[in-house]
């Protein structure tokens, strides 16, 4: 499902004082004034919110160390946890000023919650993670069913459950299923500017549609075009082993590979009898 785009000019005032234009395409429904966006010297786009949002982040590997750099570059106040304590995120917390927490304080710090640990390890969460926390925080997963390399057998992805759809159970609150098909370094250094030709886009599912909207907006501050993949069942087709997975697509390469995927999971993406093995060596 393709995501209606519009064009919008905006006037920004730069780190210098003086104000440029700039053409943001954003998708619809987005408030476009609140964002401003200038190019630094590497070219990626600084994006600049009137509002800053209070982000928590469950997992501080690839992605998670990766979107606590950029979300803190952005002015987002940040919240990290991992599995091993907040003693172990010092340094992180002190390279980016992200405050270092438990998964418990990340889950009920943030508008914004992203989960982003290793399939296998999600039942190991607390199972009263989101207590307390409100029911319009947004929680996003961005992660990969690895069945040969790291995770095991889930009976019920091997089933046909999507992998999101298995995580929103297990967590007892409706997922985001976005960041799961980009490396973590493209993620870091590939961002640009809105309008630029060739912006990689991003695949967005879910089923709440406000939810899904503060995901894209998130993305696009980044600097890649978000794309609505429609509800979360249709989440298979960003998973791995479809089209748009690892490859960095512009929105329209997007929206193709969405529509050619197909649901059924090859060999490589089920598991084996000796399940797990490592990525060096699946098995």
């Amino acid at each position: 499902m393709a995501t209606k785009r519009i064009r919008s000019k905006i006037r920004c005032a730069t780190g210098n004082g003086a104000v440029a234009s700039h053409s943001l395409q954003l998708s619809a429904g987005f408030f476009a004034g609140v964002l401003c966006v200038d190019v630094n010297r590497g070219g990626q786009a600084n994006h600049r919110q009137e509002k800053r949002m209070k982000i928590g982040i469950i997992g501080a590997g690839q992605i998670g160390g990766t979107l606590t750099r950029r979300f803190t570059q952005l002015g987002h106040e940040v919240f990290v946890a991992n599995s091993r304590g907040p003693a172990s995120l010092a340094a992180l917390a002190k390279e980016t000023g992200a405050k270092a927490v438990t998964a418990a304080e990340a889950a009920r710090a943030g508008e914004v919650v992203v989960v982003t640990i290793p399939e296998a390890k999600i039942p190991n969460l607390p199972k009263d993670l989101f207590q307390g926390a409100p029911p319009e925080v947004v929680v996003v997963d961005t992660g990969n069913y690895y069945p040969r390399e790291r995770d095991g057998r889930i009976q019920e992805i091997e089933d046909g459950t999507t992998e999101s759809r298995w995580v929103e159970r297990q967590l007892g609150r409706p997922v985001i299923k976005a960041f799961n098909n980009i490396y973590a370094k493209h993620l870091l250094e590939r961002g640009r500017p809105a309008g630029t030709p060739g912006r990689i886009a991003l695949p967005v599912a879910g089923d709440d549609a406000r939810a899904k909207q503060v995901v894209l907006r998130l993305i696009d501050e980044l600097g890649f075009d978000g794309v609505d993949a429609g509800a979360l069942d249709e989440s298979w087709r960003q998973q791995p082993g479809t089209p748009v997975y690892t490859h960095d697509f512009d929105a329209a390469g997007v929206q193709r590979g969405l529509r050619e995927a197909k649901k059924e999971r090859t060999p490589q993406w089920r598991a084996s009898q000796e399940s797990p093995g490592s990525f060096a060596k699946p098995a």
